[in-house]
């Protein structure tokens, strides 16, 4: 099993930010490191730290109390007794208020991953209660998305997806009360991806029928925390485009464009259209996708591409997502005002993982002073 990135790392096709790291993207110093370059570290590919690596992209249904999130971060990285846990750490922590919805994004080799992810569950779990979350981005549970992703050589599908169910085993265990389905890889056999998944459970639902949900894992959903994904896939990125309009009928319009299902949509874009800050955001989770590049994207930033257990995957770029979202919101008259990356791509997370662990950071998003709060 195994998996390697070969990725593009330029921007283009519009205004790009970042949650987390600009001058990766252009090998320069990290923010807070000086002279340290991460250029350097991606040499450190081959080393047994860096072949056994996976992510979780942590989603918790709060933003409002900054204490609280890092809390919930803090309880990956050290033990009850104030330890801290050897090859773990936490790259970032995006918060946004208007959706009242965090992701935490936790880093560990395969070995290590499930108890990090687990303490924070139980953490937030004792924090959050559904029954006072108020938040315009849809969700179901207290702990929203537990999504386990390859990073390492050493690390493939079976493997995520064995600890993805063990999660999804250890949180129903944990904290009683709780239930989980499972998606991707974990969804054994039949692999159903997260979108489809998450409209089985109602979560597009504006309220959740919770009694009419037959959970994989744990009891019926009790309102107190809600229902939990839990999965393991090819990475995904989030891509947020922001437009300047208020009109969600016109966002609606643009997401059923360019997602996935539609003919002529970007392969592997799922997207939402919500009122975001006094504008519209579309909001795209972006899916790696199996198989060479698609040809009928057209020109522009070649799509990144990485492979797992000899199995070729990509996803589109942010450039062309921005640059597609501009297209048809101009076409009415509406321009666009930024995009954010909700997090890193797969082998921005790769290197700073490698980054962060070899170094000893923990708290890697201190580091980067770009709390959201």
């Amino acid at each position: 099993m195994s998996v390697v990135f070969s990725e593009t790392l330029q921007r283009s096709g519009g205004k790009i930010m970042h949650s987390n790291v600009l001058p990766v993207l252009t090998g320069q110093s990290i923010e807070g490191y000086g002279k340290r370059n991460y250029c350097c570290c991606r040499n450190m590919a081959s080393s047994s730290l860096g072949r056994r690596l996976v992510a979780c992209l942590l989603n918790v249904s709060e933003a409002l109390r900054k204490d609280l999130v890092e809390t919930v971060a803090k309880a990956a990285l050290y033990d009850t007794e104030g330890v801290r846990r050897e090859g773990t750490a936490v790259l970032n922590i995006f918060n946004d208020r208007d959706y009242n919805r965090s992701v935490i994004t936790i880093v560990a080799s395969i070995d290590s991953i499930g108890e990090a992810v687990l303490s924070a569950c139980e953490k937030a779990c004792k924090l959050i209660d559904m029954r006072a979350h108020i938040g315009v981005h849809p969700c179901m549970g207290a702990v929203d998305l537990i999504p386990i992703y390859p990073l390492g050589e050493e690390v493939g599908a079976e493997d995520c997806a064995k600890e993805a169910q063990a999660v999804a085993r250890g949180l129903t265990e944990r904290v009683q009360g709780t239930s989980a389905f499972l998606f991707g890889w974990a969804d054994s056999p039949l692999q159903r991806g997260l979108a489809q998944r998450r409209k089985e459970m109602g979560w597009f639902k504006k309220t959740p029928d919770l009694q009419a949900i037959r959970p994989d894992v744990g009891p019926q959903p009790q309102k107190q925390f809600g229902l939990t994904g839990v999965g393991a896939s090819a990475y995904v990125m989030n891509c947020n485009v922001t437009i300047d309009t208020q009109d969600i009928a016109l966002g609606r319009s643009i997401a059923t464009a360019i997602r996935e299902s539609t003919p002529g949509g970007l392969p592997g874009v799922q997207v939402l259209a919500l009122p975001h800050m006094g504008a519209v955001e579309i909001a795209c989770n972006v899916e790696s996708v199996k198989g060479s590049p698609p040809s009928h994207t057209g020109a522009g930033e070649p799509w990144p591409a990485f492979s797992i257990g000899g199995q070729l995957y990509c996803h589109a770029p942010a450039s062309l997502i921005t640059a597609r979202v501009a297209e048809l919101a101009g076409r009415q008259g509406v321009g666009t005002k930024a995009t954010a990356l909700v997090g890193f791509t797969p082998r921005e997370c790769r290197g700073l993982a490698e980054l962060a662990l070899s170094q000893g950071i923990a708290e890697f998003w201190k580091e980067q002073r770009r709390i959201r709060m």
